[in-house]
């Protein structure tokens, strides 16, 4: 059987790939429109594995997402001066996805002592 969130997860990458290839394409009108379903998905998605330890790995992907599409905005409306900017997004993802390895690590630990 597939896992309920397995759904999203199958509509969420094609359309972070349709907003990134909007993106390249220089596609503004449907690059900023493509950024609402993508971070939708993505929130939806960290929120419905908000008890589980994956949360930290969709919150990473949502961080990233979102850092993502505040690059493309500042490239498509000529505002490049903010566009480093986006790194606090990414940071913020790369804490996240630490935060998950630092409690899978931990909690591997605990069960090889345990054993």
């Amino acid at each position: 059987m597939i896992h309920p969130l397995r759904k999203y997860e199958n509509i969420h990458i094609p359309l972070w790939l349709l907003k990134d290839t909007c993106w390249m394409m220089e596609w503004k009108t449907m690059g900023v429109i493509m950024i609402v379903p993508t971070i939708f998905v993505a929130a939806l998605l960290a929120w419905r594995t908000r008890r589980d330890e994956e949360f930290f790995v969709n919150l990473a992907i949502l961080c990233w997402i979102m850092a993502n599409a505040f690059w493309m905005c500042c490239e498509f409306f000529d505002y490049l001066q903010y566009k480093d900017l986006a790194g606090i997004g990414f940071a913020a993802g790369a804490i996240s996805i630490s935060v998950f390895y630092y409690k899978r690590l931990k909690n591997k630990n605990l069960v090889e002592q345990v054993s």
